[in-house]
């Protein structure tokens, strides 16, 4: 297939005919999960549905994005400058769409194993079609429902050694899968194409993401075509996550690897790290204050670490997510890994530093890999790494350059010691400090990946889910690079017995999916260094009543109790790897909320499984949310613990009005009675003069009419009730 060489069009309708043309009027179409999907294609194939009944349509994916969109005139007055303002430009999935309005017409099929958390809870179409994956078997699963497959991909052009490539970028997790999958289902007589999308705006990623043009069938390359990419804005950091945050932070080793994914949990995470680097006193004085060093020293003193960062960390992730840039120009993300064995081997052992010796490269080449005799693949890699000077080559069994030539036959060791002293480079080099699959972030994350020179962003390398997910395949090389490795993934729902709930609810109903939940918690099992951290808000709060996310028990698991490990609540931290099934029960429920324990554990000895006369140790038995907040306000009044800690894209007013309406339309659904008499009575007030820059924001600072000054009222109603104005 070398010389294989793809169509290339500047016109998506040319394009669909021919996928209609070779595929037939069965057409199974497989995008992405998240930002690399190809709106253009997408919606010329829909289109082509939805005009002719006869073609059988399906599309094959997940987590398909979508801009924020409104069901009053209050709310499109809140949403619709937003969406013009950080989404200038993105397209919409016209599939999605319709979905959204029950409007799917019969002969087309979605089909996801992942949403976005909590989208699609009241939409039978999507919760019927999704197909539960392990990330690691998505392809597989893919490859065996469908005979014929039609895969798309967006990607940026670019130019390696003279030769155009194009780099899967945002999307390397699938897409290092696709072509041998190809070629595979193609020796077993199944039709398979394999569609390039040109999207310049996305950043040239390096490592497995590249891929030559050959590997192609089909390439949509035109300025035409090209989007701006969707951006996930970033939500505010509240007291319980910074909490879950901190209490992880003390957990990551210095030296170790580190996996963390998109939201606000992996947000204060980062803060707390960054707090730990740069202002350690107030960190330790922190944890000193919080009880966390007298509860947990001794966990943290044997997996975790309170010091700043001297070796930093590797990440090794299937999102890279915006923070790990936070981390990296923080100092933080700094360990760099190479993919050689016997140089891991010692660099780990502390026998080979950045900064080499002959005495050190003397000792690796006398490793079993390179000796007696230095192969040619082992020398291109330790040329690659540094090791040997960049204009060596390996002819004939010898190092050859305009200065000398060497033999690579290192029994003799007056040839041995010619190579340490005439073929040496001075440093390690080419190492990379994170790992990825796939990324989403904010608009300036983007801009950065984008703005980075292209050594820089080498070190950044992305890879399919096959290399960052799991061990197999290369399982010395990735133990060797992935030590004292920390997979920090959430949990919805915990059972007392230790299983967790992550993905879907008891009844069934799907909240976003496994995704990669279990190859991080396997491995962790795996690796003999390594901890899983499992967050997990302590309850959940509706407008009504505050339930206990920690129960006796639950009727739906995601991750089994055999493979507890690590609990982190904002109230402390379960080290439940290992324990016995009483010990399991009662370090959860020391870090539940109080209002919820004594249930708890009444119900744990009702069952037999703990012993009668347990008592919750007092340390333990404060566990409220507003403790939590006298705990950090000292820390707060002096800059810590911020809402947006990496910026935001929202405005103040946009902020403060999100919160406001969301707890005046939850306040409506709680009580409407109550919520409706509060409202009524604060119509009489006059308008505060601080809730002019909000009511300009909405256009209602000036009302016009009835409706409007209704509206008016409403909104500094909400904004009084949440504490952003006073009324008099």
């Amino acid at each position: 297939m070398a010389d294989n060489q793809p169509t290339f069009y500047d016109d998506v309708e040319k394009c669909a005919d021919d996928i209609i043309r070779i595929m037939g009027k069965r057409v199974n179409f497989a995008m992405p999960l998240a930002l690399g999907k190809s709106y253009h294609l997408t919606n010329e194939l829909y289109r082509r549905a939805k005009e002719d009944p006869e073609i059988q349509l399906t599309f094959v994916t997940a987590l398909a994005l979508e801009k924020p969109t409104w069901s009053s005139d209050l709310e499109k007055r809140l949403v619709k400058p937003m969406r013009e303002r950080i989404w200038k430009g993105v397209p919409d999935f016209d599939y999605v769409l319709d979905m959204r309005k029950n409007a799917l017409p019969k002969n087309v099929v979605v089909t996801e194993f992942f949403f976005k958390a909590g989208s699609y809870n009241n939409v039978p179409m999507a919760q019927q079609n999704h197909s539960s994956s392990n990330y690691t078997h998505a392809i597989r699963d893919i490859t065996n429902c469908f005979d014929t497959l039609v895969a798309c991909q967006c990607v940026c052009k670019g130019e390696i050694d003279g030769e155009t490539v194009y780099s899967n970028s945002c999307n390397s997790d699938l897409a290092y899968e696709i072509y041998p999958s190809k070629l595979e289902a193609e020796r077993m007589g199944k039709k398979v194409i394999y569609i390039g999308h040109v999207n310049d705006t996305l950043p040239f990623m390096y490592g497995d993401a590249v891929e030559p043009e050959h590997h192609f069938d089909m390439i949509l390359d035109s300025p035409k075509y090209c989007f701006p990419l969707f951006s996930a804005p970033k939500a505010p950091v509240c007291t319980k996550d910074y909490m879950i945050g901190l209490h992880v932070s003390s957990l990551i080793k210095d030296g170790g690897t580190l996996q963390i994914g998109i939201g606000t949990l992996g947000d204060a995470i980062a803060s707390g790290l960054l707090m730990r680097h740069h202002n350690n006193g107030d960190y330790n004085q922190l944890l000193d204050d919080l009880g966390i060093n007298n509860r947990y020293s001794r966990l943290i003193d044997k997996i975790g670490g309170r010091d700043e960062f001297a070796q930093g960390l590797y990440g090794a992730t299937e999102m890279l997510v915006d923070v790990f840039i936070e981390l990296y120009t923080g100092g933080i993300i700094k360990r760099n890994v190479y993919h050689n064995i016997p140089l891991m081997r010692m660099i780990n052992d502390g026998a080979l530093q950045e900064e080499f010796t002959p005495e050190s490269v003397k000792e690796l080449l006398l490793q079993d890999e390179h000796f007696p005799i230095l192969k040619e693949q082992d020398f291109i890699s330790l040329r690659n790494y540094g090791i040997f000077k960049d204009d060596l080559r390996y002819e004939d069994y010898h190092l050859v350059n305009g200065a000398g030539k060497y033999s690579v036959d290192f029994r003799d060791s007056a040839n041995l010691d010619a190579v340490l002293e005439n073929c040496l480079g001075d440093r390690l080099k080419n190492g990379v400090v994170l790992t990825g699959s796939f990324f989403i972030g904010p608009n300036g994350f983007y801009d950065f990946l984008r703005d980075m020179s292209d050594e820089e962003r080498k070190k950044f390398e992305m890879t399919g889910v096959k290399v960052v997910n799991q061990l197999y395949g290369d399982e010395v090389l990735r133990s060797l690079e992935r030590k004292d490795a920390r997979f920090v993934n959430a949990g919805m729902k915990i059972s007392l017995m230790g299983n967790v709930a992550s993905d879907a609810l008891r009844n069934g109903t799907v909240i976003s999916g496994v995704g990669g939940q279990y190859n991080f918690v396997s491995m962790a099992h795996a690796l003999p260094d390594a901890r899983l951290i499992m967050m997990l808000r302590s309850t959940k709060e509706t407008p009504k009543e505050v339930k206990s996310n920690i129960l006796f028990n639950y009727g739906y698991t995601t991750i089994p109790r055999h493979l507890r490990d690590i609990v982190v609540t904002e109230y402390g931290i379960a080290d439940l790897r290992s324990k016995q099934d009483w010990v399991v029960m009662t370090e959860l429920i020391k870090v539940a909320d109080s209002r919820f324990q004594d249930e708890l554990l009444d119900e744990a000895k009702k069952a037999g499984k703990v012993p009668m006369d347990y008592e919750i140790p007092y340390e333990y038995r404060n566990n409220y949310p507003d403790q939590l907040e006298k705990k950090l306000a000292p820390f707060k009044a002096k800059g810590y613990f911020k809402p947006f800690p990496f910026g935001k894209e929202f405005t103040d007013e946009e902020v403060a009005l999100g919160a406001s309406l969301r707890k005046f339309k939850g306040g409506m659904t709680a009580n409407k009675f109550k919520a409706s008499k509060a409202l009524i009575k604060d119509f009489k007030a006059p308008v505060p003069p601080e809730a002019t820059p909000y009511l300009k924001r909405m256009n209602l600072d000036a009302p016009k009419g009835v409706k409007e000054k209704l509206m008016q009222k409403l909104v500094v109603h909400a904004l009084s009730n949440a504490g952003y104005v006073k009324l008099q």
